[in-house]
């Protein structure tokens, strides 16, 4: 592993994204605690997809726009997710 930092950026923006959908989409909420879980593969599941499609998330010389796309790709994957684990939830539920 060359450069961990946009990998841990977009894993922390997963969490904040995760949290951040949890507390506006409160009926998909999955708590604090989960969250922060799904929000955290979501975030590193963004990162590798935007790195997939060619759009920079950093690499060895980490630069503003490298660090922007790893906070971007990390907390939209992180919401994301967390909004289709809360919809497969929810259908589960009832």
């Amino acid at each position: 592993m060359e450069n961990a930092l946009p990998l841990i950026i977009q894993l922390v923006s997963g969490a904040v994204g995760g949290n951040i959908a949890g507390s506006l989409m409160k009926n998909l909420s999955l708590g604090t605690v989960l969250n922060s879980v799904v929000g955290i593969l979501g975030g590193g599941l963004g990162g590798q997809l935007l790195g997939m499609l060619g759009i920079s998330t950093g690499g060895a010389e980490m630069d503003v726009a490298g660090i922007v796309g790893s906070i971007a790709g990390g907390g939209v994957g992180g919401g994301v997710l967390l909004a289709i684990i809360g919809v497969i939830k929810k259908a589960l539920g009832k």
